[in-house]
């Protein structure tokens, strides 16, 4: 079994906003797949064959808590998830798939990493930036997206159905050779 994790928080006010970019992304994965959620695992979770989907509701700073509960439940090693985020560093409409890494700031990966143990698994890092000069980062990210900006998520989101689906049968290698990089003019 393989688990497609995006994050966000689950209040409507953030539905939109850059923050909920993992939670947006897995929306049109889900949409596309016509996947209904119901809420398990502190979450909302579904299951189609041998594939998990998870937004945790634990709110950001706390997704870890809905992962490991995930994770124990099916018995899915640190191998077997891709974790869909949002990253301000990164200029909006560029995926970078990582096998693993440090928190980079990301409280939602830092949550992750303290809950499973390890640094080690696959993210997807959703470009929603550049930041500019004098906003503080907590207020970028908690922003709304333009509307400009929404219908690249979508377009975002719809690369992301074939980026999972080539993760999920060829691994992130494979992915990383053909997504990574820019997507979006």
């Amino acid at each position: 079994m393989k688990a497609i994790i995006g994050l966000g928080n689950p209040d409507i006010k953030y539905k939109t906003t850059r923050h909920n970019t993992g939670f947006l992304i897995v929306d049109e994965i889900l949409k596309h797949n016509n996947i209904t959620l119901q809420d398990k695992f502190n979450s909302f979770f579904a299951k189609k064959g041998d594939v998990l989907y998870l937004l945790p509701k634990t709110y950001m700073n706390l997704s870890g808590k809905a992962v490991i509960e995930l994770m124990n439940f099916y018995k899915l090693s640190n191998k077997d998830i891709l974790v869909i985020y949002d990253d301000a560093t990164i200029d909006f409409g560029v995926f970078r798939l990582k096998k693993e890494g440090s928190f980079g700031g990301h409280n939602g990966i830092k949550s992750i990493i303290n809950s499973i143990g390890t640094p080690v698994f696959d993210r997807l890092k959703v470009g929603v930036g550049p930041i500019g000069e004098k906003i503080p980062i907590d207020s970028f990210v908690l922003a709304n997206f333009s509307d400009i900006e929404l219908e690249g998520v979508r377009k975002m989101g719809k690369i992301a159905v074939d980026l999972v689906d080539c993760w999920l049968k060829d691994g992130i290698e494979k992915a990383q050779n053909r997504f990574n990089g820019k997507v979006l003019n």
